[in-house]
């Protein structure tokens, strides 16, 4: 494992501290206060990943697949079913393959997201971690109505050393858009990622908006691969799977970047938007750097919720491929 790997694991484990305390003790509690399996330690179980904001489908998914094995492997004592949880945590958050072919096809992507959320900064990370992976990135400032947006992509282009298209203050989106796209189209661009307006999803004329700017990107670029990315902010709990469901009626949704896991209770989030919404986080952020940005892995989040080591992801792995050639 990588250094890097190995550090991001960690700050995860340690941004998850609050989420553990606010989830993890109180399934030990159920776990080591229950004598037996029954009605009620189910009903506490349930409880426990509700107030967890893993969300109620989410959680009567995992209560369901948790009760059918128990009962196939006839289990009786309450403490033997917590391994049987976190494998049943996992299961809802694999949505297939978590696919990015952004890193080998020409591709266009599109970020969305309401205010505060970090999206020009996931924007600007995004394009470094890519620009390192040895691709030809282009950044489009198509937030022309957040004031000094332009200038904090710029900056973040900057840092990552790749070029960007911007317009004036209050010019239209969509032309930015425009004039991105062809521009990417002319110099040979690998990605062209697009910084969007922190559009509020309750404003129809903003949702309208982004509608444009993808018809404009299905007119010009046809053939570039495409991806709608939302960035959701991890503390804001069901708010973020509120607006995720929102922009999904404006936009066909692809994958999310997850931001602001460092130190949220309400870290439960990731399970219920992969469970209820079945589209892939790709990314979660726990802090301020580019290194602060990874790519998303169902076992691994898990692993890091429960305090677990990231040799547990690979055991569980090699556990599920012997299950399939069985």
């Amino acid at each position: 494992m990588s250094e890097e790997k190995r550090g991001f694991f960690a700050r995860l484990k340690k941004g998850l501290t609050k989420t553990r305390e606010n989830i993890v003790k109180g399934i030990d509690s159920v776990l080591g206060g229950f004598t037996a399996i029954d009605d009620d330690f189910y009903e506490e179980l349930e409880e426990i990943l509700i107030m967890g904001d893993i969300g109620v489908n989410a959680t009567a998914s995992i209560v369901e697949r948790l009760k059918r094995q128990i009962k196939e492997q006839r289990l009786k004592e309450p403490s033997q079913c917590k391994q049987l949880l976190i494998e049943s945590i996992k299961e809802q958050m694999r949505v297939g393959e978590n696919a990015y072919p952004f890193e080998t096809e020409q591709s266009v992507i599109l970020v969305i997201g309401v205010n505060g959320v970090g999206k020009t900064t996931s924007v600007g990370k995004l394009a470094g971690m890519m620009k390192e992976g040895g691709r030809k990135v282009l950044i489009a400032a198509a937030d022309t109505f957040r004031a000094a947006a332009g200038e904090q992509l710029e900056e973040w282009a900057k840092r990552a050393g790749v070029d960007m298209v911007g317009g004036k203050e209050g010019a239209d989106p969509a032309s930015v858009v425009f004039d991105a796209v062809n521009a990417a189209k002319a110099r040979h661009v690998d990605v062209l990622l697009i910084d969007t307006a922190g559009r509020l999803h309750n404003k129809k004329n903003l949702m309208e908006e982004l509608k444009k700017m993808n018809r404009i990107i299905d007119k010009e670029f046809p053939r570039a691969h495409r991806e709608n990315l939302i960035v959701l902010d991890g503390a804001t709990g069901q708010n973020a799977l509120a607006q995720a469901r929102e922009f999904g009626e404006a936009a066909q949704l692809s994958g999310i970047i997850l931001t602001k896991m460092d130190g949220t209770a309400k870290g439960g989030i990731a399970v219920a938007i992969q469970s209820e919404l079945h589209v892939p986080v790709k990314y979660i952020g726990v802090g301020e750097t580019i290194e602060d940005l990874q790519k998303f892995h169902p076992d691994e989040f898990v692993n890091a919720l429960f305090d677990l080591g990231r040799e547990q992801d690979s055991a569980g792995q090699a556990d599920r491929r012997q299950d399939g050639e069985r």
